[in-house]
């Protein structure tokens, strides 16, 4: 039995663009310990391979042609392939999808005209259970989707939410926006990182967000945080946040 080789990170490519496919299947079977193990074009050729490869990766574009859009499969795409984790891979310029895609369960963002080392420090880092957002992108989701409605009637139950919280839990959320890991957190609050967890499975329940980075846009949006402290500190240069399966 042998010890310290890492396992291939198997990558499944959803996009409805041929050459494109092929090209980054190409350049992904350059990297040490990346395999692709399918391509789809649309949907369901893409729930199939998911189903039969298990792909640790989802490269999903959310333009997927005349196929459909790539956020109506990613529920079924999660579903499918077990542990299998998604990073939106496109063209697309729009905060709002890139947010749903998120909030369905998606768990990083890159754009076609990054650098392909971007997208390998992506693959990277959602593989090993992190959210992975470009700075650039965060800041204009956050202030784009974080302006609420002057009639939004929900205002009231979220200071209730708000009002919930602990000086604690609050102190947590600012050190959650500044773009902290939960063992930085405990040694920044001189708690244990037990407590740490105890603390964020609270907020979320509190709030009732399923992410670091929906419980940013919630901070955020009711000005516990401004987007000063989110935009330069929390994201940084493509800063990465904790998965939310892993509060």
């Amino acid at each position: 039995m042998s010890f310290g080789v890492a396992m291939p990170i198997r990558v499944l490519l959803v996009d409805h663009q041929a050459m494109f496919r092929v090209a980054l299947r190409t350049l992904i079977e350059t990297w040490p310990r990346f395999s692709v193990v399918g391509e789809a074009g649309n949907p369901v050729d893409a729930l199939e391979i998911a189903a039969r490869e298990q792909p640790a990766i989802i490269l999903l574009d959310l333009d997927l042609g005349s196929a459909g859009n790539g956020l109506d499969c990613i529920p079924d795409l999660l579903s499918t392939s077990g542990e299998g984790r998604i990073i939106i891979l496109t063209g697309v310029r729009d905060p709002e999808a890139y947010h749903r895609a998120m909030h369905l369960g998606a768990m990083g963002l890159v754009l076609k005209e990054q650098t392909p080392e971007e997208l390998r420090r992506a693959i990277l880092k959602v593989n090993a259970g992190e959210l992975w957002v470009d700075r650039q992108l965060a800041t204009s989701i956050i202030t784009r989707i974080s302006r609420p409605s002057q009639t939004d009637p929900t205002e009231d139950i979220d200071l209730a939410k708000i009002a919930s919280l602990t000086e604690r839990e609050r102190e947590a959320i600012d050190l959650v926006c500044e773009g902290l890991k939960n063992k930085e957190i405990a040694d920044r609050l001189f708690i244990s990182l037990t407590t740490v967890r105890h603390h964020l499975t609270s907020i979320f329940a509190k709030l009732q967000v399923a992410s670091r980075f929906e419980l940013i846009i919630f901070a955020y949006r009711h000005k516990l945080v401004n987007l000063l402290q989110v935009g330069t500190v929390g994201f940084g240069q493509n800063k990465t946040y904790g998965a939310p399966r892993d509060p």
